[in-house]
């Protein structure tokens, strides 16, 4: 009798065990991600995923700003999440408010601005500070984001550049969309926007990054939002996406990234 049951008896324990262990080590992760670490975040999920067991079910919006995707506005109206993704200034205002764990914060890469034309146009030079200006005033129409990139470009390059008001009359800040888009549609001639968002959107070709001595590099960072219900497991995805073995997918996506995980 005890031999026929053994077969039995083991089977059960079995179950048993490995209900216990995919209920102790997996998790569905709430992940929060702002447009620029898009391209990154959407190579490296599924090795993430495979790698650990856990899964990521993630809610995409702006580092800032009124719309309701927003992830701060998400954290206000009390959305679960376990990790955001967004611009690191954007972040350590969350931090300050008491939003997010102020040791879990990471930077992840540094992200850059850059210039698009229409797919199959001339491509200007932007090489130089000098190049760059003459592109401007020779533009009949400019575009630029409403995020980090586009404020910087309205309220601090064009001034740097001197030609705030030649190009006032012609150049647009463009809200929600991608900057790319409307290059593509054939709306704007040039458009600014951090290469990260720029490169994946078809229609429009890729000119280059604006000059290293008029740029404003923002940084992408990560943080674990207080309340978080898989603070261990958050950990553990940030410091992937934070790993060398994540930089060539972090570059692929035209990000910049960081020689080793920094607070």
């Amino acid at each position: 009798m005890l031999i026929t049951r053994r077969p039995f008896i083991i089977f059960c324990l079995t179950i048993i065990v490995s209900t216990l262990s995919v209920s102790s080590w997996s998790a569905e992760l709430k992940v929060m991600n702002s447009g620029g670490f898009t391209a990154a975040y959407k190579a490296l999920a599924p090795k993430f995923e495979q790698a650990t067991g856990n899964t990521l079910s993630t809610a995409w919006g702006p580092s800032m700003g009124a719309a309701p995707e927003a992830i701060p506005n998400r954290l206000q109206r009390g959305e679960p999440a376990d990790v955001v993704i967004m611009v690191g200034y954007a972040l350590d205002e969350l931090i300050k408010q008491g939003k997010v764990i102020p040791g879990s914060r990471a930077a992840l890469a540094d992200s850059r601005i850059g210039m698009v034309v229409r797919a199959g146009s001339a491509k200007p030079d932007i090489s130089t500070p000098e190049a760059l200006k003459k592109t401007l005033l020779q533009a009949k129409s400019i575009a630029y984001s409403d995020s980090a990139s586009g404020v910087y470009i309205e309220r601090e390059l064009f001034k740097k550049l001197g030609i705030e008001d030649q190009v006032k009359g012609k150049a647009k800040m463009i809200p929600k969309i991608p900057v790319a888009g409307v290059i593509a549609s054939g709306d704007y001639e040039l458009g600014f926007q951090q290469v990260s968002e720029l490169l994946p959107v078809a229609g429009a070709d890729f000119v280059g990054k604006i000059p290293e001595s008029l740029q404003s590099v923002t940084v992408f960072a990560a943080g674990i939002p207080t309340g978080a219900q898989h603070p261990d497991e958050a950990r553990q995805l940030i410091r992937f996406l934070a790993s060398p073995e994540a930089a060539p997918e972090v570059n692929k996506s035209g990000l910049d990234s960081l020689p080793s995980l920094s607070k």
